[in-house]
């Protein structure tokens, strides 16, 4: 509906964006929010929020309603970082930088969360942004190594795009058909990109 959500880390807020005047404005502001990292949307305009601890190297995860309403869908995570709903918004994955893990839980109409389970697990370098492609895949920034693996539906790594940049924080889906990725690298302090086969879940 072309307004923009960011996870302001310090300020314990959800922001929103008018990309029209630019104006940004607190959507929500919660104490009890540790350090909010990433989000995703669903069609009901409700927002996931990961929000991890890194000083304890915990996390939770939090539902945010139309309007505002937050709800804690749970406080028994590590340390949260990418978050991302699957196609059919039915699975959301959720990834925990420093003990190398990915999860994914059931999702219901409401938006409320069930049924935890490992998703996939990797034994070096650790995890930022999440995306998804049409097909259900998980396109996961392996923080560290410069790569992006990818996912198939049951967490099969499929395979691998090198970057050139190691320090991948998050990447999106664009261009005309959908089937561009581009990517944000820390180290290099600006973007890279690559041609997918599949294109992006919202394509």
């Amino acid at each position: 509906k072309g307004g923009m959500y960011l996870a302001d880390f310090t300020g314990h807020n959800i922001l929103k964006v008018d990309m029209k005047t630019k104006s940004v404005s607190i959507y929500v502001h919660n104490d009890a929010f540790n350090q909010p990292n990433d989000i995703c949307i669903n069609k009901k305009d409700q927002l996931f929020a990961s929000d991890p601890s890194w000083k304890e190297s915990t996390g939770k995860l939090w539902r945010i309603d139309k309007g505002g309403k937050v709800t804690l869908l749970t406080d028994q995570m590590g340390t949260t970082n990418g978050i991302e709903l699957s196609p059919d918004e039915k699975t959301l994955y959720v990834n925990e930088s420093v003990q190398k893990k990915i999860w994914a839980f059931d999702v219901d109409g409401d938006g409320n969360i069930a049924n935890k389970r490992l998703f996939a697990t990797f034994d070096d370098f650790g995890f930022d942004g999440m995306k998804c492609d049409k097909a259900g895949n998980l396109y996961v920034t392996r923080h560290g190594k410069g790569a992006i693996a990818v996912l198939d539906t049951k967490g099969k790594l499929i395979r691998e795009v090198p970057l050139k940049g190691k320090a991948c924080s998050n990447l999106v889906f664009g261009g005309l058909n959908g089937k561009l990725v581009f990517v944000t690298l820390q180290d290099r302090k600006g973007m890279e990109r690559f041609r997918n086969d599949v294109a992006g879940k919202n394509y």
